[in-house]
Formats: structure tokens, C-alpha cells, sequence
């Protein structure tokens, strides 16, 4: 069955770095498109990036752009976000999502700025 794992959340200072993991399981990882979605306190979802199965073509909504980076190692089914530059407003729970026959999302990693 599709298993979609997220780590690397934690604290980090304004401005900091961090960069978060994602390893899926139970499907052929490298046809299909992923995201990262995020979710800050008290508010709604919002998507922070997406990549197509080569890892060759990614969107950014304007919040994250130049900030976020997404990319996938397909030979380790593994997707990855580095994030730089954090400010308080990126404070959320963090989870990657994918489609296939159904929407699967992990259980998330919060990551706290402050």
C-alpha cells in the first residue's frame, strides 16, 4: 500500500535552514507528481511545491519562491524540500502528498520558526 513518510521538521531561527524528507513506498514513485502542503495554525492548507515524476519541471506559489526548493531522488523514492531563509510566517505542519488512483498524503513534520 502507497506510505508516504515525512522527517526533518524541528526549530529553527528566523532565516535559518532546514530541509525536509519525504520516503514513499508502495507505488512506482518516479511516474507520478508530488507536493508539499503545508498547514499553519488555526489556518487552511496550502500547497509550497510541486514536481513532476522526471523531477525536471517544479511551481512555487509566490510565498515560498526563491526560498523553497523541491527535488526527488527517484532511485531512493525520496522527496525532498530545502527550505531557506525561514520566517516566522512558515511555521506548519509539512506534508507531502501524491495522486495516483487516490490522493495520499503522510502524517506530517511540524516545523517551527521562532
Amino acid at each position: 500500500h502507497v506510505q508516504l513518510v515525512e522527517s526533518g521538521g524541528g526549530s529553527v531561527q528566523p532565516g535559518g535552514p532546514l530541509r525536509l524528507s519525504c520516503a514513499a513506498s508502495g507505488f512506482t514513485f518516479s511516474d507520478y507528481r508530488v507536493w508539499w502542503i503545508r498547514q499553519a495554525p488555526g489556518k487552511g492548507f496550502e500547497w509550497v511545491s510541486i514536481i513532476v515524476g522526471s523531477g525536471n519541471v517544479t511551481y512555487y506559489p509566490d510565498s515560498v519562491k526563491g526560498r523553497f526548493t523541491i527535488s526527488r531522488d527517484n532511485a531512493k523514492n525520496t522527496l525532498y524540500l530545502e527550505m531557506r531563509s525561514l520566517r516566522t510566517e512558515d511555521t506548519a505542519v509539512y506534508y507531502c502528498a501524491t495522486s495516483t488512483s487516490m490522493h495520499y498524503w503522510g502524517e506530517g513534520t511540524q516545523v517551527t520558526v521562532s
